[in-house]
């Protein structure tokens, strides 16, 4: 797990039944958040939930799994009932994490019960069902005009009087498996509903597995199974269901379900991950690098004594980690942001600038446009010293082990001494699971997205070239050029040089992929799904 958040002393015995969403972790809510950070247990029955309990829980949080038995059969609500009431006698805060929304089509009814008769204090979180949530992101409304009702239908293990659904005006949901759309079709059918009613079924709603087929009510028994729809299936029949081809937005996401290797180190790739993530991507992080720290601390902690005395007239950041390095040192010793009053501040590119502002420190010089993320676009607007103006001739430049020595002639060139110490070392990361090389070589990725000649050294370094079919992004044209030294053909270029540009760059041609399909009325595929490709090298 990987929250460190410290969680809350609350009363033994405590339950939040806590709904879950239906598979979109931006549909939890803020007080499912909260529940979630406090746990010291989590009773779960998804095992899909994983991540989500990786990523909001505290790091010692215990996970039960309330899914399958010792025998491997699917738990009783009654046996689940137990389970959640035996978790929270040993006390602390118990999160029993299910999907949707708690209040419907779950085992709450029983489960709050039995924590009632132990005298176990419980609250219920309600959640976003897929009822409506998979329908919207769908992009149904379900209820447009001349609608009457909306009825919901969970018809596992019940019989349905399809009858009292079968009303022209309304819109029906069932929710469960493509057998009991199936059946639901045919019961609908024999109850009157016209053949002609449109449907719409969906698998994995919300996810960026999300699938959807639209057809008729006479079509669902050969359309449905066709598809071969996976688990959870919601289907949408009414009017509101022909309302899809207006309505869709989610599955028309210019990256939608693209698998989109980042290959840079998680606190680097944050901003870059929630872009692609908003243009319907799945971003997997992989450290191509490995920051570390200086062998010998002497020369930086000389340094940062030197910056506290007023030895420097500037310090010139050119990395967000060495911005993380220095701010670390400065923990160290017990220093914060005040001991940069009257330092003259620079930094190369954006995301630097940005990481210093959250430090509370306000750089006064920062290069933009195409030089923006260089140490020459920095250079171009740092002032020659002034022996009237600048009172002190020296920079402090705290930088990687392995840094060019661009910056520092250029400066020296204009009068400035330069103090070039090495704040932190950069190693080559070790390389990726097997599952990950084995998915870079046969194509399972749908882009790559370099933000660095390093980034692409070091890739193919530790975990080989990209297969052909995948798309190959660069931040720049020095990125481009080592990419197709190394025998890649760079599909997309970021006009400006940054991590928002680089993805934007790739979205529209995402973008172009989709329409150039859909004008030649072939099906949209991913980049890793086509077959047969030989591989690409430069020209």
């Amino acid at each position: 797990m990987s929250s460190t958040r410290t969680r809350k002393k609350t009363s033994v015995g405590q339950v939040s039944f806590v709904g879950a969403g239906p598979g979109d972790e931006g549909l939890l809510t803020l007080r499912a958040v909260e529940r979630l950070a406090e746990a010291s247990t989590v009773v779960v029955d998804q095992t899909d939930r994983e991540r989500l309990v990786a990523t909001r829980c505290p790091e010692d949080v215990e996970i039960v799994d309330a899914g399958f038995g010792e025998d491997g059969q699917p738990m009783t609500r009654a046996a689940r009932a137990k389970i959640v009431v035996r978790a929270a006698k040993k006390g602390g805060r118990v999160v029993r994490l299910m999907d949707g929304d708690p209040a419907t089509f779950t085992g709450l009814a029983e489960e709050i019960a039995a924590c009632r008769k132990e005298g176990i204090g419980f609250e219920i979180v309600p959640g976003v069902s897929a009822a409506t949530a998979v329908p919207a992101y769908a992009g149904i409304p379900l209820t447009p005009a001349g609608t009457s009702s909306v009825h919901v239908v969970h018809p596992h293990g019940v019989t349905v009087d399809w009858a009292l659904h079968a009303d022209a005006q309304s819109s029906v949901v069932v929710l469960g498996g493509v057998d009991e759309i199936v059946d639901a079709a045919a019961g609908l059918l024999r109850a009157g509903r016209a053949g002609s009613t449109p449907v719409a079924v969906t698998s994995k709603g919300t996810t960026t597995e999300q699938r959807t087929v639209s057809c008729t009510l006479a079509e669902v028994a050969k359309a449905v199974p066709a598809a071969r729809l996976e688990r959870p299936v919601t289907a949408v029949v009414g009017a509101a269901a022909g309302l899809r081809e207006v309505g869709a937005w989610f599955e028309t996401k210019p990256l939608f379900g693209w698998r989109v290797l980042v290959p840079r180190t998680k606190q680097q790739a944050g901003s870059m991950v929630s872009r692609l993530t908003e243009h319907g991507a799945t971003a997997e992080v992989v450290p191509t690098i490995s920051v570390e720290p200086p062998r010998t601390p002497h020369q930086i902690e000389k340094a940062v004594k030197g910056l506290v005395t007023g030895r420097y007239e500037w310090i010139g950041f050119t990395s967000v980690n060495a911005v993380r390095a220095i701010r670390e040192k400065f923990e160290e010793f017990g220093l914060d942001a005040r001991a940069f009053a009257g330092l003259k501040v620079a930094a190369v590119g954006g995301v630097t600038a940005e990481a210093l502002r959250e430090w509370g420190i306000e750089p006064d010089l920062v290069p933009s446009g195409e030089t923006e993320q260089s140490a020459q676009g920095l250079l171009d607007i740092w002032p020659p010293f002034d022996e009237v103006l600048d009172p002190i001739d020296r920079v402090f430049l705290p930088r990687a082990d392995i840094a060019t020595d661009t910056l520092v002639a250029g400066l020296q060139a204009g009068g400035w001494e330069v103090d070039d110490v090495t704040a932190y070392r950069t190693v080559r990361a070790a390389p990726p699971a097997a599952d990950v090389r084995e998915a870079i070589k046969t194509g399972q990725f749908d882009a790559v997205v370099f933000t660095s000649s390093s980034t692409v050294r070091n890739l193919v370094g530790i975990a080989g070239k990209p297969h052909p079919t995948t798309i190959v992004a660069c931040i720049g044209p020095a990125t481009a050029k080592t990419a197709e030294e190394h025998g890649l053909r760079v599909d997309v270029l970021a006009p400006e040089p940054n991590t928002e540009a680089l993805v934007q760059a790739l979205a529209e041609y995402g973008t172009g992929v989709r329409l150039s399909a859909v004008e030649a009325g072939e099906p949209v595929l991913r980049p890793s799904q086509r077959k047969g490709a030989a591989r690409r090298t430069a020209k």
